[in-house]
């Protein structure tokens, strides 16, 4: 049973160091991102309130897209 469960943390580290990798590169592009806005604000640059990174089911949605285009 220990070796069992010793393979399963085997399996399941990398992932979890993966997802915790990407959760500090996402936290710190946002601290970028805030930092930067006040900046373009003062040079008289308009900044939109909306997002311009296109969502998880956006490319999602474009890769499925493709794939079918390639596939046809």
């Amino acid at each position: 049973m220990v070796a069992v469960l010793g393979l399963l943390v085997l399996m399941v580290l990398p992932a979890v160091i993966g997802i915790v990798h990407d959760r500090r590169i996402d936290r710190q592009l946002r601290q970028a991102q805030e930092d930067r806005e006040p900046r373009e604000n003062r040079d008289g640059q308009k900044s939109s309130s909306r997002s311009t990174v296109p969502s998880t089911a956006t490319w999602y949605a474009d890769g499925r897209r493709s794939k079918k285009l390639v596939n046809s």
